[in-house]
């Protein structure tokens, strides 16, 4: 082997203080095992349970803690059904430490919110239990451990607890019915054939569900919720030593299992036919056809070097076969909407299976599982081509890179999934930085000879099962299984035409205008920017950051937008605007412009909204200049390509041919419309007649004017910046780009959104389900403070519609409301709320929610509850105030909305100065009105 690559072996060793065996020769011994993280320590106490345990300073003050039970539905006894997830919500309403709703309450106190931090999940083969909490005070940090620790062993499971709960989990059940859920329960028992999977879908029946017996619930927990099935995970802002402390002060003393039943994996046979499924149902939204390879051997662990190279030359592989497919969907005349191929996991932990899936139009089903027979068949023909090949190699080692730069400033709740995964399916946990560098020494000796000859382990035709899923309805032909059989017969005997891959240019920009300058430099200590004056007029802001090393996130804006157009040309080009920059720039289409950026981590979107002109992006700190480059080229050269529209236009076509069908999204439509009746710009759902009359010309002519003036934009950039080589490109790229020297402002609508009293009543669909939603809404005069007590408010009723709807009535999954002032165009407020329910409870439950409302107008809320929403937004905004996304919007909202954000720092002595008056004022000024009910009910 070459000196450089043994030096690279070499480092490799130093770095990781084990690893890689050499022999004789300098070759990697593959026959070594993968190496755990050193970052993380892995435990096991005496009565069986695993610990996880690494310290992690992002976010600061903050602990992600997770209970793994490796036990869900398959372990399920007949009269079990459903009960693995309903154990999983009883856990949550009481403990020995917990009665009933306190855990909630509790968690609550301490800024932790129900649902968007606090929840769990329950899936086949495991439950697991999510609980953030601050660690910044060692009585939260007990009472975190204390919490699992009951969730582990400590459940009270009272009777008249788990007959409350009956009718959130039957909420639950309810939400889940539809197209989706009654077509799966056909094809399960082919993609699953044989196998128990096939039966023990998670959320159970409805007839166990509604009656069980307690001891069968109880039986559950006692069987499967024990010490040597459960892991506990605690990765975050405390010192390793603590935590471990924890962990054995808290479970130790969990007796062991005695004569524990046998915790069963379950297989999945094989079988020599083909397997099909073809399914339709009328409120079907969508059309897919996928084709799946299983394997004919179970899932095994991966253990060796040799394991890991093999994960390597197969992520190769799925990165070529995907690129491909991605080439075709943006063909003028696409076989797919979109299509994806892939070597993991089926519904069975222990079967995985080579899997190509696509979503079609209503009517190319049979050709977008022809398109995917085909690719596939010609990576076996003819293999993949070294320029593809080279591409992949480094998009690979781009991502990892990011990743491995970052590896110190990575988020806890990021780190966990690994172990949790590590735990219940030995997946390896080398780290960032091992797996980096063993990628960066070992890509290059896998040949293409050893990605090419995947594709023979996969494609067989023995475990192959085909599923097809779309709309049923008048002037659809469904697809047959002898249409799918006779495709397949033609496979075996096909010769195809060799994938066409073209050569690439050398550069994005061809000829650059001479570049522009810097004429002023301002700087903001207190919120540590810079604002630039470019040569043109534009303005740039930055921010430096430590938050990540390897980010820089890009934001720019110019007043103006859809507003200035005429009602005329904004309903011409309101369904062509997402179609422009499928286009490419500079003579580069869409797909040339993807492999001349292989390797590079960068990403620049143009986009037209109602007020402004926008950019957004980001890019690893080596593509600064590329991110400038495309700007540049998003400005001056975007494309003018018919068949790149054709394709998204068609694309549209197929995506929202049938998505009306679907009740739910009807009722979204329906109520669009009724919200916006005198609206002259309302467009809804577009029809596949709207989207034929979409004004591509005019919608580019548009494109152009508006990014015509660069001068006009504010531009702003946040992350690990080179101060002096942002400046060179932004001289380089951004000030001399065109300008008029004029500043644009947008226009405000004469339309207002409908206010008052009204009432609007949908009926579609077949399943007893139904949507409630309130709206209080109406033009007011901007107040930055009042703004912040109307947000809050809306998060206090969250939490009472939450204890009245869920807790109280049992008559809801989920519940919430949400409140905002808006400054732009024009002063306006809206409160939302919205649950599902059963058409028996809308009357009820809406009296119950308006009943929160108002005695929160009467009252006002209580001092828990105000200290409840004070606790997580100083929680949150503390995060926030080291996220480059939180500064970045800021800065540019900042100017959009012309806010001083002088004092972004003394926000926690604001929401601490927010008093239960203001949250009564703004509730009686706001919500004593009228409102509008929306109500989704099933067809009579």
């Amino acid at each position: 082997m070459k000196t450089a690559i043994t030096l690279i072996v070499c480092f490799i060793l130093t770095i990781s203080n084990q690893l890689i065996g050499q022999d004789l020769n300098n070759q990697i011994d593959l026959s070594a095992k993968i190496p755990v993280d050193k970052n993380v320590k892995i435990g096991k106490l005496s009565n069986g349970i695993t610990y996880y345990i690494r310290n992690n300073e992002k976010p600061k003050d903050k602990l992600e803690l997770r209970l793994v039970v490796n036990a869900g539905s398959i372990l399920e006894d007949e009269d079990q059904l459903g009960l693995a997830h309903f154990m999983e919500h009883m856990n949550f309403n009481g403990t020995t430490h917990f009665k009933k709703n306190e855990l909630v309450d509790y968690l609550q106190s301490i800024g932790v919110k129900f649902g968007a931090d606090l929840n769990a999940y329950t899936s086949f083969d495991e439950t697991v239990y999510i609980l953030p909490i601050p660690s910044d005070d060692p009585e939260k940090l007990d009472k975190g451990f204390q919490i699992i620790e009951d969730w582990a062993h400590n459940a009270l499971l009272d009777h008249e607890e788990i007959d409350k709960e009956r009718g959130v989990v039957l909420e639950e059940y309810r939400l889940g019915k539809g197209a989706d859920e009654r077509m799966l329960q056909n094809y399960l028992p082919k993609v699953l054939y044989g196998s128990k999977y096939a039966s023990r879908l998670p959320i159970g029946t409805k007839e166990i569900l509604e009656n069980f017996d307690y001891k069968s619930l109880e039986r559950f927990y006692k069987d499967w919720y024990r010490p040597d099935l459960m892991a506990i995970i605690a990765v975050g802002d405390v010192d390793t030593n603590t935590l471990e402390q924890k962990i054995k002060s808290h479970f130790e003393q969990i007796p062991a299992a005695v004569n524990p039943r046998q915790r069963e994996t379950f297989s999945v046979p094989n079988h020599k036919e083909t397997l099909i499924a073809i399914e339709s149902d009328k409120e079907a939204p969508f059309s897919r056809v996928q084709v799946l390879f299983k394997d004919e051997g179970n899932i095994q662990n991966k253990v060796t070097l040799a394991d890991y190279k093999a994960m390597m030359t197969k992520s190769l592989f799925t990165q070529m076969i995907n690129n491909r497919l991605d080439e075709l969907r943006n063909s003028e005349n696409p076989p797919f909407v979109y299509g994806a191929s892939y070597h993991g996991k089926t519904w069975a932990k222990t079967k995985a299976a080579y899997q190509s899936f696509a979503m079609t139009s209503e009517t190319g089903q049979i050709e977008g599982l022809k398109t995917l027979l085909e690719e596939n068949e010609r990576v076996r023909q003819y293999g993949f081509y070294e320029g593809e090949f080279n591409r992949a190699k480094a998009n690979i080692l781009a991502r990892l890179e990011k990743a491995e730069k970052d590896k110190d400033k990575t988020p806890s709740n990021r780190i966990v999934g690994e172990y949790i995964r590590n735990f219940l399916n030995k997946e390896p946990i080398p780290g960032i930085a091992w797996e980096y560098n063993f990628n960066k020494a070992n890509l290059p000796s896998i040949t293409l000879t050893d990605v090419n000859n995947i594709i023979n382990n996969y494609l067989k035709t023995e475990n192959r099962v085909i599923v097809i899923t779309g709309p049923e309805k008048e002037g659809i032909t469904k697809v047959t299984k002898a249409e799918v059989e006779a495709l397949l017969k033609t496979m075996q005997d096909l010769k195809l035409e060799p994938y066409d891959d073209k050569e690439l240019a050398n550069s994005l920009i061809s000829e650059l205008p001479t570049p522009g300058s810097v004429t002023n430099t301002t700087s903001n200590e207190t919120l540590g920017t810079t604002q630039l004056i470019l040569s043109n007029g534009a303005k740039v802001t930055y921010k430096k950051t430590d938050f990540k090393n390897d980010e820089i996130l890009f934001k720019a804006f110019s007043y103006g937008g859809t507003s200035l157009y005429s009602n005329e040309d904004y309903l011409s080009t309101a369904h062509a605007n997402r179609a422009l920059t499928e286009a490419g720039v500079n003579n580069f289409d869409k797909i040339t412009l993807n492999k001349m950026l292989s390797g590079k981590i960068v990403s620049v979107n143009p986009s037209i909204g109602t007020y402004s002109e926008n950019f957004s992006g980001s890019a690893s700190p080596q593509n600064l200049e590329e991110l400038l480059q495309l700007t540049h080229l998003y400005f001056t050269a975007l494309n003018k390509d018919e068949k790149a529209f054709n394709s998204f236009i068609n694309k549209q076509k197929a995506i929202l041919a049938n998505v009306l069908a679907n009740p739910q999204y009807y009722f979204q439509n329906e109520m669009g419309k009724f919200l916006n009746a005198d609206n002259p710009r309302y467009v809804g759902f577009p029809s596949p007649d709207d989207l034929d009359k979409a004004n591509y010309d005019l919608a580019y002519q548009k494109y152009n004017e508006r990014f015509a003036d660069a001068g006009d934009f504010n531009f702003y950039f946040v992350g690990n910046i080179d101060e002096n080589k942002l400046i060179e490109y932004c001289s380089k790229y951004l000030a001399n780009l065109p300008t008029k020297n004029k500043k644009e402002h947008y226009k405000i609508p004469d339309y207002r959104p409908l206010t008052g009293k009204h009432t609007k009543i949908v009926e579609k669909g077949e399943d007893p389900k139904s949507s409630v939603r309130i709206i209080y809404q109406g033009g007011t005069t901007y107040d930055e403070s009042e703004a912040q007590a109307f947000k809050s408010l809306a998060e206090i009723l969250s939490i009472k519609l939450i204890e009245k709807l869920r807790e109280e009535e049992s008559g809801v999954y989920g519940v919430g409301a949400q409140g905002r002032i808006q400054k732009i165009p024009y002063g306006w407020y809206n409160l939302s709320i919205g649950f599902p329910c059963g058409p028996e409870n809308v009357e009820k439950l809406k009296k119950d929610a308006i009943n929160e409302v108002e005695s929160i107008i009467q009252n006002g809320p209580t001092d828990k509850d105000l200290a409840k929403i004070k606790e997580a937004q100083i929680l949150k905004r503390k995060q926030q105030l080291k996220e480059n996304n939180y500064w970045i919007n800021l800065l540019k909202n900042a100017d959009f909305y012309d806010k001083d954000i002088s004092n972004v720092f003394n926000y926690e002595a604001r929401i601490n100065a927010l008093t239960k008056v203001q949250i009564q004022d703004v509730a009686k000024k706001y919500l004593t009105g009228d409102y509008i009910l929306c109500i989704h009910n099933p067809e009579k």
